[in-house]
């Protein structure tokens, strides 16, 4: 593994890992992490990859882990700027260095929302989609949608508004988050057409220009995906991709254990060869 920085084009240093393999087989994979989600998370996942021949791309976005200041109060970051910054940065790496190279990309929650948001998404020739929806509270089990109405509408603002940043951790979800991206998050939860307005608050927005296949994972034990917020996902962000569905059972896990996160945790390793089949 190598440790790479690279620099957004408003100079911000976005901490990067390569994972490359002995033999390689001209394919490279970007991974978008999801929410709150440290890079670290996909290691064992991106190392299993290149064993497999696989060149492997690791970053961890503006504000979260080792690519966030010293203190996140009144720090400028938004998911809006992670696809139209963070993401572009590590797609112009790819072009500089992997000309000759097979392109994919893994989204992982957000990590798919945002590739709408930079133009440079046509360079993949297949999207890996894990755990990913129009996150509306409309499109969630009721129970689940009961804790993300009063956790988004009333705690994160609450929050937010005397910290200067989300405490996520503090409620389960991950790492803190810059402001920006927490009330981002927050129009995923609370705004009808969630992704799509993201998509509407850019300059511009390239996800009904995206035509590749795009190949959809979801557990069956995860709590926060459905599949009426991945066909709302699919048919309104992005309407023009050529999507296969694929739902992992508990079953399928040697801990039974899925969730929003696990598919990347070692003990499921006999899962990966989901992916490794597609690519």
């Amino acid at each position: 593994m190598k440790e790479l920085t690279l620099k957004t084009s408003d100079n911000f240093p976005l901490s990067v890992k390569l994972f490359e393999p002995e033999i390689s087989n001209g394919k490279v994979l970007l991974i978008n992490s999801a929410t709150g989600v440290k890079q670290q998370v996909y290691f064992s996942f991106a190392k299993y990859l290149a064993e497999n021949g696989y060149t492997v791309l690791t970053y961890d976005y503006r504000g979260i882990n080792e690519s966030k200041p010293q203190n996140l109060k009144g720090f400028n970051a938004s998911m809006r700027i992670w696809g139209t910054k963070g993401y572009k940065t590590l797609t112009n790496f790819i072009k500089q260095n992997y000309q000759n190279y097979r392109k994919f990309c893994l989204g992982h929650s957000v990590g798919a929302l945002i590739l709408g948001m930079n133009e440079d998404s046509i360079i993949f020739e297949k999207f890996i989609f894990v755990g990913t929806q129009d996150a509306y509270i409309g499109n969630l089990p009721w129970k689940v949608a009961v804790t993300a109405f009063f956790g988004f509408g009333v705690a994160l603002p609450a929050t937010t508004k005397l910290l200067g940043y989300f405490p996520a951790h503090f409620f389960g979800l991950g790492e803190s988050l810059p402001k920006g991206v927490a009330y981002d998050w927050r129009t995923l939860i609370l705004n009808k057409k969630s992704t799509s307005r993201l998509f509407e608050k850019i300059e511009n927005d390239y996800s009904k220009t995206l035509t590749q296949e795009a190949f959809i994972i979801h557990a069956e034990d995860d709590p926060w995906v459905t599949k009426k917020g991945m066909e709302s996902l699919m048919n309104k962000g992005y309407p023009n991709l050529k999507k296969t569905y694929r739902e992992v059972k508990v079953s399928e896990s040697p801990k039974r254990e899925i969730g929003h996160i696990n598919f990347f945790r070692s003990f499921n390793k006999i899962l990966w060869n989901i992916v490794l089949d597609e690519l």
